[in-house]
């Protein structure tokens, strides 16, 4: 198993259609101490220019420009996580994170710093 933290952008086998592709860590290393799992929001080449895509910024090991997809957000087993590929800048996980608290009704103020 892979080790990462909160911000690390993995590569993840999703378990479907032979998914397996970049994903952001938004939740802790073991959020839960009776399940072996973390939350996840993938990166994807499929653009929409949709309000819940954060434009990621295309490192050298990515081919195409791509977006976060925070409504793909996912608990996954952490075993499925692969390699961890590097960090997402600070400024891109706020606001992957404040689209999230939007998605789900929650006021992005009450984040923890």
């Amino acid at each position: 198993m892979a080790s990462f933290k909160r911000g690390d952008i993995v590569i993840v086998d999703l378990g479907f259609a032979a998914k397996v592709r970049p994903c952001v860590v938004l939740s802790g290393t073991r959020p839960d101490r009776t399940h072996n799992l973390c939350v996840v929001v993938p990166v994807t080449r499929e653009i929409r220019g949709g309000e819940c895509e954060v434009p990621f910024p295309k490192p050298v090991w990515l081919r195409e420009v791509s977006v976060i997809n925070v409504l793909g957000i996912a608990g996954v087993d952490q075993a499925r996580v692969q390699r961890r590929l590097g960090a997402l800048p600070p400024e891109r996980l706020d606001a992957v994170l404040k689209t999230l608290c939007r998605v789900v009704g929650v006021e992005s103020k009450h984040l923890a710093p």
